[in-house]
């Protein structure tokens, strides 16, 4: 089985509180024997558009192609004024050829994939987004388990806060390795549908 995690982070060469918490939860999936990518978005180029081929030097149809393979995909965003990354948003924004396929008649190329959803923040605004997520991935055919989200809206997390990653990482196990356990199993058990 494979995850891809796409990760809407805006931070390309610093300490990422998204991609910390990325960290603390795959090892939750590969102890179910599940193979996980990290795609972090920021650092492909990926160009705007709705289409899932845009032109030269585009990022995105390789990417598609990873998630099109997997059985369980991600969706890992900080949260910047109520709501997910510019990053994911680019994401989601791509993916709208799989719905204008639906439209068309045609199966989705990504139906009953398994989704998951991991939040960062200093504040509130997490079941906004995965409202607007889960609404969106369901529209595309897709799943989205019982109990599988991973939010975490921590003081750590302030914008001018330099917490350490280990410290991140220590409140995770703490706090959160229960939330991780259950979000793993949910979506490896849902991203066995066929």
């Amino acid at each position: 089985m494979k995850a891809v995690i796409l990760l809407g982070t805006l931070k390309k060469d610093s300490l990422s509180n998204t991609e910390t918490l990325v960290d603390f939860f795959v090892p939750y999936l590969q102890a179910k024997n599940v193979k996980c990518e990290v795609i972090k978005s920021v650092e492909y180029n990926i160009l705007p558009g709705t289409y899932t081929h845009m032109g030269a030097g585009d990022a995105w149809p390789d990417i598609f192609k990873k998630l099109v393979e997997a059985q369980i995909i991600i969706f890992a965003t900080p949260i910047w004024w109520g709501n997910h990354s510019s990053e994911t948003q680019k994401i989601i924004e791509r993916l709208d050829e799989v719905h204008d396929d639906i439209l068309a008649g045609k199966e989705s190329s990504l139906a009953n994939k398994a989704v998951g959803i991991i939040i960062t923040g200093d504040s509130d605004g997490s079941q906004h987004i995965i409202g607007s997520i889960a609404n969106f991935v369901n529209a595309l055919g897709m799943i989205i388990p019982p109990y599988a989200s991973l939010t975490v809206q921590a003081a750590e997390h302030a914008k001018d806060q330099k917490t350490s990653k280990e410290a991140l990482m220590e409140k995770y196990k703490k706090e959160y390795a229960t939330t991780a356990e259950t979000m793993a199993s949910q979506l490896v058990e849902f991203g066995s549908i066929k």
